[in-house]
């Protein structure tokens, strides 16, 4: 645990507790964390220390004057006063030794520029004194073991191995009375308010180490620890599972960019890009992120995607089996041998061959054998049990049946979930569930989700066994590296001096050359006679593009010409293309026409940069040419990649299909593109210059292809201002 994490501590376990702002009045806040930090049952059982200089005592708690007064142990002070007094109050706490601060007041950055200098000035005296501050503007901590509950909402989670942080206060209060009702375990409630200190990052960090936390989930609004977010993130992911929601998913929320990278990299595309790198499950509601906490806290992981259903109705079964498929699962058909053993104990019209439908009159013996049979078949990874209620069925008994037979298996264990598709004669059966852990569902198609999480995890753990680290094995590609860079900083070097706010494709193919990546041979032209002789250098067919800072998008204007195939068709070509340009941009300042060889075959695709303000610069990957924007089948990740890294980029892609060769094509140089993407992400890593950078086409060859298998046709990169 490094040290900024270890700081935590306090706020979970601390040794003495003071309520600066304690009230006797039931109404204010500070009463309702003062209620909770005595109640009899779940409250704190360390010393308290109320300040109030009005007050002899509040809830039998002897009240103090001052922070200075308190008599030890006290390490965690919790402010609930105005925003106004909050740093002077900071200030004593420091001088008296408190070592960390949850601040409830409101009334900071979130009220503007004045509230913004109060906060400032508030982390400016902790600091001082080496004190952490959670808050300002949150409801502050629960840790059910220690016990501890510094908020003012009513009530206290069961101890669980659930751990929750949110940067939404009012989130947390209604996540802390909805998992009470549902009896579902936490090991700690933190609210973070603005971070004005401690940061979702740094959590994260602290809940890695935590033995009591074996599922952390997150709500985020924004990522306020900055580029260090995705390797604590990786590091957390690496030990268990993390499950993380955010808003702001739709709409890009940017300004209009100069790469098809740019406007496709929406606002939420490195927050996913990092999940994904990070092996983080990313969920769309609040009720997926605790469905999946409760199957990673409760039960194993799949070993495969075959899921067995077994039910006593048909239309639920249906309903999980259709969602299956969305999930990356499949449904699970019974082995002859499981369908004979279960023919005898089975109701004569069962069906047996998948979905496992025992029909309405099942009762836990008849479940019990079923789940035995389909958790002993190998042809199943996990199972589903439902149950809808009869009238003659003991539903208890039957939840029952579904924890002996999870509890009754031998070896590697499968994962059982359940969907309890009902309400009212349900809770006892659901709170059956849960003291057993099998995790309980309402309805199937979450069931299924949770399911989908959990091989997700699976899916994820086996990718990144064995994940590279982005080092060059031997001596002489380090110093390939090496001058490659130095070569790169001197071309942005020389941009930058000459006041260039982009590089167009004559300086940005260069750029690429540097990091190891082939680029057709090209030539900027002045004149006819230009084109002509380098035409006959480098052989014909020639491309012929026109090279403006003004014209960015060259093709929209007739400024590319393909096939130039003699010295009579390139002198055309170039004049053709000049005139369309001064037509189409008449004060276009014109660089002049690159002439490029044209290569033959490949497919082509795009590779792409946007630099994140978080994240750094996220990698984009897609089906290449005009088309990227239009069908947006584009995939994210953010740099440095590994090599792992890219492949799943090119395998979350639909059109990924066109590189492995259709009706008797062959198949591209997969190889070459995973380190053209590779090199792209480390040339954008290692130079800040680069704000945007699209590569397309890049054009991957054939298998077996002489050379290079993926070529830079075309690039630009728009450089930081």
């Amino acid at each position: 645990m490094t040290d900024r994490s270890s700081s935590l501590q306090p706020f979970f376990t601390p040794q003495g507790v003071a309520i600066i702002g304690a009230s006797r009045d039931p109404s204010k806040l500070s009463y309702g964390v003062i209620r909770n930090l005595v109640d009899p049952d779940t409250g704190y059982r360390g010393p308290i220390y109320p300040i109030n200089p009005k007050a002899d005592q509040i809830l039998g708690l002897r009240c103090y004057a001052h922070i200075s007064a308190v008599p030890d142990p006290v390490e965690l002070a919790v402010l609930i006063i105005p925003a106004t007094a909050v740093s002077e109050a900071i200030e004593d706490c420091g001088k008296r030794g408190i070592k960390a601060a949850v601040v409830i007041s409101g009334g900071f950055r979130e009220v503007g520029p004045e509230g913004a200098a109060r906060e400032r000035e508030m982390v400016e005296s902790a600091r001082r004194y080496g004190m952490r501050v959670m808050g300002p503007n949150g409801i502050g901590v629960i840790d059910t073991y220690t016990p501890l509950n510094t908020t003012f909402v009513k009530g206290m989670p069961p101890k669980g191995e659930i751990a929750f942080l949110s940067q939404s206060g009012a989130l947390c209060g209604g996540v802390i009375d909805w998992t009470i009702g549902q009896g579902i375990g936490f090991s700690r409630f933190l609210s973070l308010g603005n971070e004005a200190d401690v940061n979702e990052t740094d959590v994260i960090r602290f809940l890695t180490d935590d033995d009591r936390s074996k599922v952390i989930t997150v709500y985020l609004e924004d990522v306020k620890g900055g580029e260090a977010f995705l390797p604590a993130l990786r590091a957390a992911a690496s030990k268990k599972p993390v499950i993380a929601l955010k808003t702001g998913r739709t709409g890009s929320g940017q300004a209009a960019t100069a790469s098809h990278t740019g406007a496709l990299a929406g606002a939420h595309a490195a927050f996913r890009a990092a999940c994904k790198q990070a092996g983080a499950i990313e969920v769309e509601s609040i009720q997926a992120l605790f469905d999946a906490a409760l199957a990673f806290a409760y039960q194993p992981l799949p070993r495969g995607n075959r899921i067995a259903i077994v039910t006593n109705a048909g239309g639920p079964a249906a309903l999980a089996a259709d969602t299956l498929e969305s999930c990356g699962l499949r449904l699970a058909r019974s082995s002859p041998e499981t369908q004979a053993a279960l023919r005898p104990v089975v109701a004569a019209d069962a069906q047996l061959g998948g979905p496992v439908d025992l029909l309405g009159g099942a009762d836990e013996r008849g479940y019990r054998a079923a789940m035995d049979a389909a958790l002993a078949d190998p042809n199943c990874d996990g199972v589903l049990a439902v149950l809808v209620p009869q009238a003659l069925v003991n539903p208890v008994a039957v939840v029952e049946a579904f924890g002996a037979a999870a509890a009754s298996q031998t070896g590697q264990p499968k994962p059982v979930l359940a969907c309890l598709m009902g309400d009212v004669s349900l809770t006892e059966a659901t709170a059956t569930a849960h003291r057993l852990r099998i995790p309980a569902y309402t309805f199937p198609e979450d069931a299924v989700a949770a399911f989908g999480a959990l091989r997700q995890r699976r899916v994820s753990e086996e990718r990144y066994a064995a994940r590279e680290v982005i080092v060059e094995a031997v001596d002489a590609e380090r110093a390939a590296r090496a001058r490659g860079r130095r070569k790169a900083q001197d071309i942005l070097t020389v941009a930058h001096a000459a006041g260039k706010a982009a590089l167009d494709a004559a300086d940005a193919l260069p750029l690429l050359e540097a990091y190891g990546i082939r680029a057709a041979q090209s030539t900027l032209a002045l004149d006819p006679a230009d084109a002509v002789s380098f035409a006959d250098r480098a052989g014909y067919p020639v491309a012929l593009k026109i090279i403006s800072p003004d014209i960015l998008h060259k093709s929209d204007i007739g400024g590319v010409i393909v096939g130039a195939a003699d010295e009579a068709a390139v002198r055309e070509g170039f004049e053709t293309i000049l005139a369309r340009a001064k037509a189409a941009h008449p004060d276009a300042r014109i660089r002049g026409i690159q002439v490029q060889e044209m290569v033959r075959g490949g497919q082509e695709v795009i590779v792409g940069v946007k630099r994140d303000p978080t994240f750094g610069p996220l990698v984009m990957f897609g089906l290449g040419g005009i088309y990227v924007e239009a069908l947006a089948d584009v995939s994210f990740r953010i740099a440095p990649l590994t090599t792992a890294d890219a492949e799943a980029m090119i395998d979350e892609v639909r059109s990924a299909k066109l590189l492995r060769g259709l009706r008797g094509a062959a198949p591209a140089d997969r190889a070459a593109l995973v380190d053209a993407i590779v090199r792209i992400g480390r040339l954008a890593a290692d130079h800040e210059e680069v704000a945007e950078l699209d590569v397309n086409p890049l054009l991957v060859l054939p298998e077996g292809t002489g050379g290079a298998g993926a070529v830079a046709v075309d690039a630009r990169v728009i450089l930081t201002t």
